[in-house]
């Protein structure tokens, strides 16, 4: 594709690049499955390539497309979001100070609670949309990381990230944001002071829910950078090429599934707002939401499609109205095409932030009518 900075991001992403391959002319790029490449008389690697663990000709097509969409100057896929995030704290040395979101993905808390103080890592968690909390919490010459995750996971708090990237900039931290909820589509945390971008591209970047993988972006590709690289090579992190080609497959549409998706969502928060079962949506776009403003000035062309609702009645009513809805689907995860329904608190168990009567909804892209008159259909029953 000649000329590409005259291309938007979604005529870029429906193209994948506008690669074509050269030995066949495909307009879809081939799957590299090779494990091995052959070496050059004196030894060398003239191709690039050496070996699969570290690197893939398929995984760079899908890492030119993430670092278009995060204004970055390189991206990394790795084996799940999961990886992507471990792969960062990883990087970091013995004795360095983590300040993390208090309402984050469940499975990332119980890591850095449980499990990365086996790596010399002290960890604390924090209201991140709270500054002032953000800036008690900094523990200057020791803090080295701030992680954020906005929207937050499942009560869609959000984080101002150029306040806090300035803040931990003062004190020589770095800024990680986990983006996953609002995709590149709606939020490049880079573009606001950040200096590493995650994303479970599991969720929104693949979309189809048919992919594990994950994803990070830096706007610096420095030694930090080097070092995650590092931790993904020798921890065999690496995503497989099949799933690098299905996620770049998934890609080509995000911008529309995002937008289909975030349509939805305002519509069924709107509705669901005046719903005699609800006692609260918990969604950014609605006005009433404390972070509506700062969502207006860090979220482009929509709030994203994900709400949670709380359901008057408590727990029990919350667990039933998810058993009796047809449409939605009771499954884990976000950001597929078909709607999900779960209610978090029996997911994440003790110590989870989530209250009781919460269900998390990630809207897909099917008719909103349809969605709204089988979740009102269960609510009622």
């Amino acid at each position: 594709m000649t000329d590409t900075p005259a291309w938007s991001r979604r005529t870029l992403l429906a193209q994948a690049m506008g690669h074509v391959d050269e030995a066949t002319r495909a307009v879809v790029p081939p799957i590299h499955l090779a494990t091995t490449y052959i070496r050059d008389p004196d030894n060398g690697y003239s191709s690039g390539y050496i070996y699969g663990r570290p690197d893939n000709a398929t995984i760079r097509e899908a890492e030119t497309i993430i670092a278009m969409l995060e204004n970055a100057e390189a991206a990394m896929v790795l084996g799940s979001g999961m990886s992507a995030a471990t792969a960062v704290f990883l990087a970091l040395k013995p004795g360095d100070h983590i300040l993390a979101s208090s309402v984050m993905y469940w499975a990332l808390r119980n890591w850095l609670m449980n499990d990365a103080t086996h790596w010399g890592l002290k960890v604390d968690v924090v209201d991140t949309s709270d500054l002032a909390a953000v800036k008690a919490a900094i523990r200057p010459g020791e803090t080295k990381l701030i992680w954020l995750e906005t929207p937050s996971n499942p009560l869609w708090s959000i984080t101002d990230i150029r306040a806090v990237s300035d803040l931990a900039h003062k004190h020589g931290a770095r800024v990680a944001v986990d983006s996953t909820g609002a995709s590149p589509i709606l939020t490049r945390p880079l573009d606001f002071g950040a200096d590493i971008v995650m994303h479970s591209a599991t969720k929104y970047l693949n979309g189809h829910s048919d992919v594990i993988a994950g994803a990070l972006a830096t706007n610096q590709a420095d030694d930090f950078w080097a070092r995650i690289k590092r931790v993904r090579s020798t921890l065999g992190q690496i995503l497989g090429p099949l799933e690098a080609y299905l996620l770049i497959r998934g890609m080509r549409t995000l911008d529309l599934r995002v937008r289909a998706a975030c349509g939805s969502a305002m519509e069924l928060a709107t509705r669901l707002s005046n719903h005699a079962a609800i006692s609260e949506v918990l969604y950014p776009g609605l006005p009433t939401h404390p972070g509506h403003e700062l969502a207006k000035r860090q979220m482009q062309g929509g709030f994203g499609g994900m709400l949670s609702i709380r359901i008057r009645a408590g727990e029990e009513a919350a667990i039933k109205a998810a058993a009796n809805v047809d449409l939605w689907k009771r499954a884990t995860s976000l950001g597929g095409v078909e709607s999900l329904i779960e209610h978090r608190a029996t997911i994440e168990g003790a110590g989870s932030p989530c209250p009781p009567d919460l269900l998390r909804l990630s809207t897909g892209i099917e008719d909103v009518n349809d969605l709204y008159t089988d979740l009102n259909r269960a609510l009622r029953a």
